[in-house]
């Protein structure tokens, strides 16, 4: 599966933006999850959401801001972002998770291109 994401951008504190992830075939199979990177710093886990989208799990940071979600008809997974902040300026990456459970990058693969989130304060 190829993942793709989009719907970056900038936006001013306490905005909203959502940002989408489209597979290239059928994905309902497998849980799906957001990360982000910001410059000098790791990977870190922001989402998860389980194959049939009953089951999320977040970060703390985005809790209670972020939202994520999937339309297994239209092979697309969803994070709907309000309350931005600054501090959540980074490359977003949608992928597929491989180990259950799991909120760690190297459990997760098929990593699509990243986009960019900017918010200005």
């Amino acid at each position: 599966v190829q993942l793709q994401a989009s719907g970056g951008g900038l936006v001013q504190a306490g905005g909203s933006l959502r940002l989408s992830c489209t597979a290239s075939r059928t994905f309902s199979s497998y849980a799906m999850g957001w990360f982000r990177q910001a410059p000098g710093k790791e990977r870190e886990f922001v989402a998860v959401i389980s194959r049939s989208g009953g089951s999320t799990d977040y970060a703390d940071s985005v809790k209670g801001r972020f939202t994520i979600s999937r339309d297994n008809t239209k092979n697309t997974m969803y994070l709907q972002m309000n309350s931005l902040k600054p501090e959540d300026t980074a490359v977003y990456y949608c992928a597929i998770r491989n180990v259950y459970g799991s909120r760690r990058s190297v459990d997760f693969g098929s990593w699509g291109q990243g986009t960019q989130l900017t918010v200005s304060s």
